[in-house]
């Protein structure tokens, strides 16, 4: 029998507000770092990261988060805040409130757009970066969704257009319609685990609308031009990116990304969509994803 492992919660206070966390492990080995995860969204809480728990039998501590205004967190409702400012530097404040000296950082989907903008303002400790179902361009990543959407029924697609266009996305037929393209590219298992639909029960739609739109693939809210290709060339740390053969983040984006980086590795899945699980581990804190 597999012993279950040890884990403590807290909160971290960034700017009077309560910030919950979960590590995950008493202690890192000798020779091991902390890995520290960002989850997506925006608006989504940590819970559909929960497999990479496993990834602390390796002898490293594994620290979660939820981001300001979902999950565990304080979830006010002031949009003033919901910037990308202020989530990089939430990264921070967690950091030193938790004494994360050295880390490597794990970003996925919008965290992993979270965790380029942080390693853009060159923070010390950090060492390394997984970047798994994210992209380095809004715009690269709506491109992509597109495609993906023309393999979708045009019964399906039609639906679609006419509530994104009478701005009624929010009617059932809509979010039916918009479940067809998640069970193709963001969870395709036939029956989703637990931790992925407490992910989106709990999904802070405020959050979520405000900085990206009513879908994956309908980006309307203040990120849809954010872009930092043109900066990736500034990263310094060991970067892998991650992404499957049917995940919304396409194996094109990462390809994209790593042409504007070169010292960037990729690596895809044949058969993952979006949603992480650990599958292997090592000494640079490196993930991948299955299905």
């Amino acid at each position: 029998m597999v012993p279950e492992l040890s884990a403590g919660e807290g909160f971290v206070s960034v700017r009077g507000y309560n910030v919950w966390y979960r590590i995950v492990g008493e202690r890192d080995e000798p020779g091991r770092l902390p890995l520290l995860c960002l989850h997506g969204g925006p608006g989504a809480p940590h819970d559909y990261l929960e497999p990479l728990e496993a990834v602390a039998r390796s002898g490293r501590r594994v620290i979660f988060y939820d981001q300001w205004g979902c999950g565990n967190s304080d979830q006010p409702s002031d949009p003033s805040l919901w910037t990308v400012e202020y989530f990089v530097e939430e990264v921070g404040a967690v950091r030193r409130a938790l004494a994360l000296d050295r880390v490597h950082l794990l970003g996925q989907s919008w965290g992993g757009m979270l965790a380029l903008e942080y390693a853009l303002t060159q923070p010390s400790g950090l060492t390394s970066l997984v970047l798994a179902s994210t992209t380095a361009s809004v715009p690269q990543w709506i491109a992509e969704a597109n495609r993906l959407l023309a393999a979708i029924p045009s019964e399906v697609r039609e639906t679609l257009r006419q509530h994104e266009e009478a701005g009624t996305t929010d009617d059932p037929a809509y979010q039916e319609a918009m479940m067809v393209f998640y069970r193709r590219h963001v969870c395709r298992l036939a029956e989703w685990p637990d931790y992925v639909t407490r992910a989106f029960d709990l999904l802070r739609h405020e959050v979520y609308g405000t900085m990206w739109g009513p879908s994956e693939f309908h980006a309307t809210g203040t990120l849809q031009e954010w872009d930092v290709t043109d900066r990736l060339g500034e990263i310094r740390v060991p970067t892998l990116i991650t992404a499957g053969r049917y995940d919304e983040a396409t194996p094109a984006l990462p390809r994209r990304s790593g042409a504007a980086s070169p010292t960037r590795r990729s690596s895809s899945s044949k058969r993952a969509p979006t949603w992480p699980t650990p599958r292997s581990r090592s000494d640079t804190g490196r993930c991948s994803t299955i299905s």
